[in-house]
């Protein structure tokens, strides 16, 4: 196991012992204690993926915290708008999506070269598909051997090639160094007319802020379908690129998220890091 998926998974089995152990108010000590580090290794280790200290971190995944960035959202209108800046315009820069015909899905990806790679993120280890035409899967998985199955059962006419290319570099870049890509990383995907527009949405959500499935509704003009909003945002084939992460529950609730609601808490936690400690290479993580 790298040092990066390492040091994801114990922060974040530190984090649910401390949301399970509250009321005990957990310290320093018995954290690192309970991961076989010292204390100063345990809160070097923290401070690097992070940015913050354990302590700092905790407030971000709260229910009261994403209550508030849910407010905050609503107050300045940053969702959905127009003339958005800095970090808020962060995927509108890097990212273009791009809309598989149905003939070509159902071809099964016949006629298209898939390369695949896997390699590690601050979040776990990332399965990458491309084509010449774009990405066409990004996923967290814990069990390499099934994500890689499962993505070649959806494409199993397609010719398979485990390698690399100048879009896997940007991203291997973006995860590992946190260094945005001069130019935009084309997202080849297959979905409906109406997931493609739940998926632009979501693109238009700025770093660090969060919204709701009523949102969501609301920026595409159909209010009243919140529940297959959810549907199509539980279908997002592009993990984290397409940021289905940053919608949550009107309550302040986490919710659902395809690759782990645990990961998914902790990844809007370490976005807010970012910005309190936007100079911290928190990817560059050391033994």
């Amino acid at each position: 196991m790298d040092a990066n998926h390492k040091h994801y998974e114990i922060i974040k089995d530190s984090i649910e012992y401390v949301l399970e152990h509250f009321e005990d108010q957990p310290n320093l000590d018995q954290l690192a204690e309970r991961v076989s580090l010292s204390p100063f290794h345990f809160q070097k280790v923290f401070r690097t993926w992070a940015g913050v200290s354990p302590k700092e971190f905790l407030q971000f995944v709260t229910v009261t915290h994403a209550k508030r960035l849910l407010k905050e959202s609503t107050l300045l209108d940053t969702t959905y708008t127009l003339g958005l800046s800095g970090t808020g315009r962060l995927h509108d820069l890097f990212v273009k999506l791009e809309a598989m015909t149905p003939g070509e899905y159902k071809r099964g990806g016949e006629g298209l070269v898939l390369q695949y790679e896997v390699f590690p993120s601050p979040f776990g280890n990332i399965l990458l598909v491309s084509s010449e035409r774009g990405i066409q899967s990004l996923q967290f998985v814990d069990s390499l051997e099934k994500g890689i199955r499962e993505i070649k059962n959806e494409f199993p006419n397609a010719l398979w090639k485990e390698g690399d290319s100048l879009e896997h570099k940007k991203l291997r870049d973006y995860f590992q160094k946190f260094v945005i890509p001069e130019t935009p990383i084309p997202l080849y995907v297959y979905g409906s007319e109406f997931q493609m527009k739940v998926w632009k949405s979501l693109l238009k959500i700025p770093l660090g802020k969060l919204c709701t499935y009523g949102d969501i509704a609301n920026s595409i003009g159909q209010t009243s379908a919140q529940r297959a909003v959810g549907t199509a945002i539980g279908k997002n084939p592009i993990a984290y690129l397409i940021p289905c992460h940053r919608v949550i529950q009107t309550s302040g609730l986490f919710g659902g998220y395809r690759w782990d609601p645990d990961r998914k808490r902790m990844i809007i936690a370490w976005e807010q890091s970012k910005l309190v400690s936007p100079n911290n290479d928190s990817s560059m993580l050391v033994d």
